[in-house]
């Protein structure tokens, strides 16, 4: 199979790496994550002006109307600059649910978005659930037209920079019912929504998130009531496929690194590279990444195909990210001695954004149960 990129995809590619290139070096990411924020507004605001915000929206709603293959080419860019704006939070995840949204809904919120005017965050992950996309127990009554939203998320990451919140909750149904499950709308600042915001071990942010009888109108509800769980299994295997899209960025990265410092730290009067048993190791890390990149192209290029095939696109991609991240990121440290593990060097963060990429939206451990019973 082809996978040659077209010359506009690789003029995509290019900006983005210009962009990068001029404000994103690894001391400007330090300063970004201890600046007060922990986010820069005005990378945000570049990455509007530059139309990344708007690269899955359709034309008539603002955006440049492309498809999965351009969202993994910004992902694997941003991967590689350890990007810490929450580009897949707001536009991948949030933007996926937002563009299957009713024509007022979309108009009312996607142009915020794609101007860089707001980030959303999907309030979706609860204590018990674990990675089980149906085990929900945050409760939306409805009273009229109006619903009220009771119960607790947690690890909500980005929303500590969002102005909004989409909320998976049950409007009927047993915990772990498919059926039952709706979407809402939830404005951040709404009276009744509290948020504890903390520090993630890769220097993004999260929030555990309590609701607390927050009034919603009906018209805040994306989609049919109670109809949403394949919604959310659909726009979760698309985050998935930018997630993988993100990690083969950063395994690229520790290898460039893995195999330099090699061939410049000196043992026993000669370089370290020269010893079989690590290159070795090196060739072994360059293999898990080449897999993980063909895995990566195939989920992306899967999404549009029948609920099956994209399932296991998507577990079998991720279970190969979750097992390449490990091992490429352990070796990474390991072959840098003791200081793989400082902050001075960008190793160790590296290693961290793949370690809580591992466990977003499910382990390896669980999708090769998922793989297992689609097939």
């Amino acid at each position: 199979m082809d996978f040659s990129f077209s010359e506009e995809q690789t003029l995509l590619r290019n900006t983005i790496q210009s962009f990068l290139q001029d404000n994103y070096d690894f001391d400007s990411r330090k300063a970004i994550i201890q600046s007060e924020d922990g986010m820069s507004k005005e990378n945000w605001q570049q990455l509007a002006e530059l139309g990344l915000l708007g690269v899955p929206f359709s034309e008539a709603d603002g955006g440049l109307d492309f498809g999965p293959v351009e969202t993994m080419i910004v992902a694997e860019e941003f991967g590689k600059g350890l990007v810490i704006e929450p580009y897949i939070q707001t536009v991948v995840t949030c933007g996926g649910f937002l563009r299957r949204a009713s024509e007022s809904q979309r108009q009312e919120h996607l142009s915020k978005i794609i101007s860089g005017e707001e980030i959303w965050a999907f309030a979706h992950a609860e204590p018990q659930g674990r990675f089980n996309l149906s085990d929900i127990k945050v409760n939306a009554s409805k009273n009229n037209d109006e619903y009220s939203l009771n119960g607790h998320k947690c690890v909500v990451s980005g929303a500590p920079w969002a102005q909004k919140l989409i909320v998976s909750a049950r409007t009927s149904g047993d915990q772990s019912d498919k059926d039952g499950i709706s979407l809402f709308i939830v404005d951040k600042s709404a009276e009744g929504v509290s948020l504890r915001d903390y520090k993630t071990v890769d220097g993004s942010m999260a929030s555990e998130v309590t609701f607390e009888n927050v009034k919603i109108d009906s018209s805040s509800i994306i989609g049919e009531e109670g109809k949403a769980y394949d919604l959310i299994e659909l726009v979760v295997d698309e985050t998935i496929a930018a997630l993988c899209a993100e990690a083969i960025g950063a395994m690229s990265v520790l290898n460039d690194a893995t195999v330099e410092y090699c061939k410049t730290r000196k043992q026993f009067g000669q370089p370290i590279g020269k010893f079989q048993v690590l290159q070795h190791r090196m060739v072994d890390m360059f293999m898990q990444y080449e897999q993980s990149v063909s895995m990566t192209y195939m989920v992306n290029l899967k999404l549009s195909e029948d609920e099956l095939e994209r399932r296991k696109a998507a577990s079998g991609a991720k279970v190969q990210i979750c097992n390449a991240s490990k091992f490429i990121g352990q070796s990474a440290v390991q072959l840098h001695g003791g200081m793989g593990m400082t902050d001075e060097l960008n190793v160790g963060h590296y290693f961290k954004r793949l370690a809580m990429i591992e466990t977003q939206f499910g382990n390896a451990d669980h999708h090769l149960k998922k793989y297992s019973s689609a097939s």
